[in-house]
């Protein structure tokens, strides 16, 4: 069962046939046209409008199916809402298993976010802490890390989580299976407020 403050499904309104029609912002839309994607696919259709609304959503999808982009779009299109409180550290953060796949999703929000000037980043295991503690002492919209490295960095004090809104957890079964149901349980609970979760 899903827990209760999960969305168990999206039950839309209308059918949606463009992005043009999610309301997503226009600089986005023309990341995405320029990618020369321009109809949504059907777990796009769907999750796009509730995380926009701010729920907590819960969704499983195929590999290819978009499900990245799903979360990543109106997350962007949150960070493009500047916060009127000023803070260090990220707004938006994305947790995903693998360095590898860590890469692959931070070069897909590049590329979504190609027309804005959202600051984003990754931090990954296997690599320098040089240029990652560099970047994190910067302005930084959106992170993508891996729980591991992520863990690092709190316990050294050299990442700051209080300014989080928003978790995307990319493939969280696959971070369950390998172990790191106690390292994303603590990662939560560092947001002084519960951040909108998207796993």
């Amino acid at each position: 069962a899903l827990p209760p403050n999960f969305y168990p499904a999206y039950r839309p309104t209308g059918i949606f046939v463009l992005f043009k029609e999610l309301n997503l912002d226009p600089r986005l839309l023309e990341a995405i046209e320029k990618s020369g994607f321009t109809e949504p696919t059907d777990i796009q259709r769907k999750a796009i409008p509730v995380v926009l609304s701010g729920a907590d959503l819960m969704a499983s999808a195929q590999t290819g199916t978009g499900k990245t982009a799903a979360f990543v779009l109106p997350a962007l299109q949150h960070l493009l809402r500047r916060s009127k409180k000023s803070g260090i550290g990220p707004r938006v953060l994305l947790l995903t298993p693998t360095r590898e796949l860590a890469i692959q999703i931070d070069q897909h929000i590049r590329q979504f976010n190609r027309f804005s000037k959202i600051s984003t980043g990754s931090i990954v295991g296997g690599m320098s802490y040089s240029p990652q503690l560099k970047m994190l002492r910067n302005r930084l919209d959106l992170l993508v890390a891996t729980p591991g490295r992520l863990m690092d960095h709190m316990e050294r004090r050299t990442i700051e989580l209080q300014q989080v809104k928003i978790v995307i957890l990319d493939e969280a079964d696959q971070m369950l299976d390998i172990g790191f149901a106690d390292d994303i349980e603590r990662i939560l609970r560092r947001p002084p407020k519960t951040p909108q979760t998207c796993p």
